[in-house]
């Protein structure tokens, strides 16, 4: 299996790939239009800022290849804020994949960033969680977040319950870090490949 990581200006990378090694999967990291197009699998991770990870795809002319991709696509974290049509975090027009526009958490009870780990509920055939429990906790590091939309597939509840995954056609995505949370991220991460 060919599976392409895409190379922007986000980090934790080498997260992806530690949890890639784990399982035995070779990979490339990679920004390069003909090698992501021709891989069976491309995972989107990321944390940063939306408008200057934008700025990075819209430069490599990646913000139009991915909306175009065939194969199953895994986004995590910024990378699913990044495929919504518009973020809060700098006024940033994304990619479109999802219908959604990311907003950001208010609240003067409780911490923003939401940091650490909390509970994720699947919606419908989910099947990202398939041999998960109904309910499991996996790790999330964010200020922005997707609301409850048709394409959410995960619920979390922080602030408010927002979509803690979503999913269109071939398009997954997660606002947790699936490579970090445990063994339940690792499924995540197994199912998807998988598919």
């Amino acid at each position: 299996m060919k599976i392409a990581i895409i190379k922007y200006n986000a980090g934790n990378v080498a997260s992806v790939m530690y949890a890639l090694d784990r399982i035995g999967m070779n990979y490339s990291w990679t920004d390069e239009e003909e090698e992501i197009r021709t891989a069976d699998k491309v995972i989107f991770p990321g944390v940063g800022e939306a408008s200057t990870a934008m700025a990075y795809l819209r430069e490599k002319q990646l913000d139009r290849l991915i909306p175009t991709l065939k194969q199953p696509v895994l986004a995590t974290c910024i990378g699913m804020q990044l495929l919504c049509k518009h973020s809060e975090e700098n006024d940033t027009t994304c990619m479109g994949v999802f219908d959604v526009a990311i907003k950001r958490f208010q609240s003067t009870d409780l911490k923003i960033p939401h940091v650490g780990w909390n509970s994720i509920e699947a919606q419908g055939q989910n099947p990202l969680m398939k041999g998960l429990k109904a309910s499991e906790y996996v790790y999330f590091v964010h200020s922005y977040y997707a609301p409850l939309n048709p394409y959410t597939s995960a619920i979390c509840d922080y602030v408010q319950p927002f979509s803690a995954m979503l999913q269109k056609d071939n398009f997954y995505a997660a606002q947790f870090h699936a490579e970090i949370s445990g063994q339940a991220g690792q499924r995540v991460i197994e199912n998807f490949l998988a598919l």
